[in-house]
C-alpha cells in the first residue's frame, strides 16, 4: 500500500519520469541549475520566484480555478470549486482537467485524492484574490458578536437585507473590487459608511481607508467569484487571405534591399552614438528618408539589423553605429538565408521596436533607437504567443486583431490590457515588415520559422520555405525617356550597386523606380566612373534603348564636372573657366571659405581641401581633388566596421524533451543514492548530529572535556564525506581537538572540519 504524500516533495518524488518531464518542460526555469535530486527540484518548484513565474503563464480559466481552490481552502472538493465558479462551463470534466493541468505543473499536490495548493501560491496572488479583501478573522483577529456575524451566512444575508439604501450602494460599488477604499468625509456618504463601520461590513485599515471583508464581498457576488467565468479560450474568428506567401516574399525582398541601403550608407558615413546610447532622433530620420520610410519602419530595421548583429556600437573613444564584419559574410549568403538571419533573430530579441519614441518607464524621455530603454524582456514571449495563435489557425486564414487581443488576454490574464495590446499592435505591424506574415495570416515562412513551438526558431525550414517565395533577382532594368529606370524586381548585387550609387529611389513595391539626376550621376564621376563607362554599363544593362535626354545628360554633368579643381595649399582651387571662379567669389554660401585669387585661373582658401570640395558641391559645382602632381585623386568608398560583438563564453543547451528526459533520470538516480544515505544514517551507531554553529560547538567540546563526557562529532574528510565517531575531548587549543576516539586511541581534529555535535 502506497504511503500518501506529506507535502509537494513526497508528490513530486512519487511522480513517473513523463510527470517529472512534462513538469520540467511546462516550467524550464526549474532546470536552470540543474537540482541535486528530487528533493531540490521539489524546493526550487516552491520557491516564490519560480511559482511567481508559473502562475504569470497560466490562461485565465486556469487562473480562476486555482483562486477558486485558494479561496475554498484545505481540504476543497471540487463541488466548492464549481459553487465558486458558477458557470454552465464549470462541470466536473472542465474542472477536473484543469485541476490535473495545476498539478502538473505542481501549483498542487494532492493526498487521498484531496489537493492542496502550494504554500507560496497565496503569496504570490496576494491578499486580493479575485479582488476580494482578506477575511474578516485577518483583518479583526479579536472575535465578537460582528465577526460571528460575519462568518455565518445565514445571518450576513439578514444583516445586508436590513442596510439603508445609501450602505447598500457603498458596498455593491466595492463588491466586484478594489476591495478597498476611502471613505468620505462629510454627508449621507459619511453616514452610510459609518453604520457598515458599525456593523463591520466594513473595516477600517491603516493609511485612512477601509476594507471590505472576504465574507461580505461573496455575499455580494452571490456566491461567485467572478463577475464572468472563462474556463476555455475565446473564438477567434478569421477571414480568409489570398497570396499570403507572395506578399511576405515581397515584403522579404524589400526589407532585403533596405538592409543593403542602411549597411552601405553606415559604411560610408556611420552617425554618432548618443552618450546615454543608442541614435539620435536627427540620424533616426535621415535613415527614414533614405529608406523612404517613416521613423517607426526605420526604427524596426535597425533594430533587426542590431539584434542580427550587422550593425554595432564600434566602441572608438567617439564611437559610431557602423556595420560589422558579420554584414559581410551575411551580405554574401543566398537571400532566403539572408532573411532567415534577420526573421530568427527579431523572434528571439528581448527589444522592443515599436517603443521607438515612446516614453517608457525606465527613460527620463522618448526611447530612442537602439538605446538601452528598448530592453524590456516580456517581448519576447509576446512576439511567441502572436505567432502560436496565428499558427494554429488554417493557412491563409487571419484574424482580425482585437479578436486576437482578447484571446491573448485570456491566454495571460495578469498581464496589463493597455500594454498588451500596444504590444500585440507592434508585434503584428513588425511580422508584416519583415515577411512573417501577409496580411494578417502567417506564412509558409513564418510557420516554419516558428517549428513546434518552443520558442527556439528553425532556421534552415525558413530558408527553404521563404526561398521559394522570394521574387528571383534579375540583371537588367528598363530606361525609360523621362530619365528613369524601373527594376522588375530584386537586382543582381553588382547592379544593385551600380544603381544605388548612379540614381536615387523614386519609388518601391514589386518593382523599383529609379531616377537620374545631375546629383546622382556626379556621385558616380566622384567615385572613380568616367562617362563612357557609365553609358557603357547602362547599355549592358538595359532592356531598352537608351533615351537621348539620359545621354546628353551623363556627357553635360561630365563635361562640367572636374573643370574645378581642388589640392592643398591649405587648399586651392583651380580652373580654365574663369566665369567658374568669378561664381564662387561671389557667392554667399561659399563666403566661410574666404577665397581670394591669387591668379587668373586660382583660388585659394585656409580651409582643408575635403571641406573645401563638400562646400563646393553644396553651392552645385562640380569639383575633382587633384594630387601635387595635377592628376585626379579617386577617395575611395569607405567602408567602416565595427567590432563583432564577443559570443557567449558558455551555450546553453536548450530545455527540451532529450535534455529533460536525461535529466530527470540524472535527478532520479541522485534521489535513490540520497535515500540509501538517509538510510544507513538512521541505521548507523549513535544519535543523529545536526549541523552546529562552530562557536556552539567550542563551547560544546570544552564543557565535555572538563565534565570529562563523550562527544558524537559529524567530521568531514579531505574528499567531503562525512563520518560520525564517539570521542572524548581531552583539550582544545589553537582550533585544534585533542581527544581519544571508542578505541582508545589519541587523535587530533580541526575544529573547521567538525560539522556538528552532541552530547552522548
Amino acid at each position: 500500500m502506497a504511503v500518501p504524500s506529506r507535502s509537494l516533495a513526497d508528490d513530486i518524488r512519487r511522480r513517473t519520469d513523463d510527470e517529472l518531464v512534462a513538469l520540467v518542460l511546462a516550467r524550464p526555469d526549474l532546470a536552470r541549475p540543474a537540482p541535486a535530486d528530487l528533493t531540490g527540484l521539489a524546493a526550487r518548484a516552491g520557491t516564490r520566484a519560480s511559482v511567481q513565474r508559473a502562475v504569470e503563464a497560466l490562461d485565465q480559466g486556469h487562473l480562476q480555478v486555482l483562486e477558486a481552490l485558494v479561496l475554498a481552502g484545505e481540504g476543497a472538493t471540487p463541488t466548492d470549486v464549481r459553487r465558486l465558479l458558477a458557470a454552465a462551463e464549470a462541470d466536473d470534466a472542465t474542472v477536473g482537467a484543469i485541476v490535473e493541468d495545476l498539478r502538473r505543473v505542481a501549483l498542487l499536490w494532492r493526498t487521498d485524492g484531496v489537493h492542496h495548493v502550494v504554500r507560496t501560491v497565496p503569496e504570490v496572488l496576494g491578499r486580493t484574490v479575485a479582488g476580494l479583501g482578506a477575511p474578516i478573522r485577518d483583518l479583526r483577529p479579536t472575535p465578537s458578536r460582528a465577526t460571528a456575524t460575519i462568518e455565518d451566512p445565514t445571518a450576513l444575508a439578514a444583516l445586508l437585507d436590513e442596510a439603508p439604501p445609501a450602505a447598500r450602494a457603498v458596498l455593491d460599488r466595492m463588491a466586484w473590487g478594489p476591495p478597498l477604499g476611502v471613505p468620505p468625509t462629510g454627508g449621507a456618504g459619511r453616514t452610510a459608511v459609518g453604520w457598515l463601520l458599525e456593523h463591520q461590513l466594513l473595516v477600517s485599515v491603516p493609511s485612512d481607508r477601509v476594507a471590505l471583508p472576504r465574507e461580505v464581498g461573496l455575499a455580494l457576488r452571490g456566491g461567485r467569484l467572478h463577475r464572468t467565468t472563462a474556463l476555455t479560450a475565446p473564438d477567434l474568428p478569421t477571414r480568409p487571405v489570398a497570396a499570403v506567401d507572395a506578399l511576405a516574399g515581397g515584403a522579404a525582398s524589400d526589407l532585403l534591399t533596405r538592409v543593403d541601403e542602411v549597411a552601405e550608407a553606415w559604411g560610408a558615413e556611420p552617425p554618432r552614438v548618443l552618450r546615454s546610447g543608442g541614435l539620435a532622433v536627427r540620424d533616426l530620420r535621415r535613415a527614414g528618408e533614405l529608406l523612404d520610410t517613416g521613423t517607426e519602419r526605420a526604427g524596426f530595421l535597425l533594430e533587426v539589423m542590431y539584434a542580427a548583429q550587422l550593425v554595432a556600437d564600434d566602441g572608438e573613444l567617439a564611437p559610431v553605429w557602423a556595420p560589422t564584419p558579420r554584414l559581410d559574410e551575411w551580405s554574401a549568403a543566398q537571400a532566403g538565408r539572408r532573411w532567415a538571419v534577420l526573421a530568427a533573430a527579431w523572434l528571439q530579441s528581448t527589444r522592443a521596436p515599436h517603443l521607438v519614441g515612446q516614453r517608457t518607464p525606465a527613460a527620463s524621455g522618448p526611447a530612442n533607437a537602439l538605446g538601452p530603454d528598448l530592453q524590456w524582456p516580456p517581448i519576447r514571449a509576446i512576439r511567441h504567443d502572436v505567432l502560436t495563435e496565428l499558427a494554429g489557425l488554417p493557412t491563409g486564414a487571419a484574424p482580425k486583431p482585437e479578436d486576437l487581443l482578447r484571446r491573448l488576454l485570456w491566454r495571460r490574464p495578469l498581464r496589463s490590457g493597455a500594454v498588451l495590446a500596444d504590444a500585440v499592435t507592434g508585434v503584428l505591424r513588425e511580422a508584416e515588415w519583415l515577411g512573417v506574415t501577409g496580411r494578417g495570416a502567417l506564412s509558409t515562412a513564418g510557420r516554419a520559422l516558428l517549428g513546434d513551438g518552443t520558442g527556439e526558431p528553425r532556421l534552415e525550414p525558413a530558408v527553404g520555405a521563404m526561398t521559394a517565395e522570394l521574387p528571383p533577382p534579375v540583371d537588367h532594368i528598363l530606361v525609360q525617356a523621362d530619365l528613369t529606370a524601373v527594376a522588375p524586381g530584386p537586382l543582381v548585387g553588382s547592379l544593385a550597386a551600380f544603381m544605388r550609387l548612379a540614381a536615387d529611389v523614386e519609388s518601391r513595391g514589386g518593382a523599383t523606380v529609379y531616377r537620374f539626376a545631375a546629383g546622382s550621376l556626379r556621385r558616380a564621376l566622384d567615385a572613380g566612373w568616367s562617362a563612357d563607362e557609365l553609358l557603357d554599363t547602362l547599355r549592358r544593362a538595359s532592356r531598352t534603348p537608351l533615351p537621348q535626354p539620359l545621354e546628353y545628360l551623363v556627357t553635360d554633368v561630365a563635361r562640367r564636372h572636374g573643370r574645378t579643381r581642388v589640392g592643398g595649399s591649405a587648399a586651392y582651387v583651380r580652373s580654365d573657366d574663369n566665369a567658374v571662379l568669378e561664381a564662387m567669389l561671389t557667392s554667399h554660401d561659399l563666403a566661410p571659405l574666404l577665397l581670394r585669387r591669387i591668379a587668373p585661373t586660382v583660388l585659394v582658401s585656409q580651409t582643408n581641401p575635403a571641406m573645401v570640395t563638400q562646400l563646393l558641391h553644396d553651392a552645385g559645382f562640380s569639383p575633382v581633388v587633384e594630387s601635387p602632381e595635377g592628376a585626379v585623386v579617386v577617395a575611395p568608398v569607405p567602408r567602416r566596421r565595427a567590432r563583432s560583438r564577443r559570443a557567449p563564453a558558455l551555450a546553453l543547451s536548450p530545455v527540451d524533451e532529450p535534455f529533460t528526459r536525461s535529466l530527470v533520470a540524472g535527478l532520479r538516480m541522485a534521489q535513490q543514492a540520497s535515500d540509501v544515505r538517509r538510510a544507513e544514517e538512521e541505521h548507523r551507531e549513535g544519535p543523529r548530529i545536526p549541523a552546529t554553529d562552530p562557536v556552539v560547538t567550542l563551547a560544546l567540546l570544552r564543557d565535555a572535556a572538563a565534565d570529562r563526557h563523550g562527544v558524537w562529532v559529524g567530521v568531514t574528510d579531505r574528499h567531503g564525506a562525512t563520518t560520525r565517531e564517539l570521542i572524548h575531548p581531552r583539550r582544545i587549543d589553537g582550533g585544534q581537538v585533542r581527544a581519544t576516539d571508542a578505541a582508545g586511541h589519541e587523535k587530533t581534529y580541526s575544529v573547521h572540519r567538525i560539522t556538528g555535535a552532541t552530547l552522548a
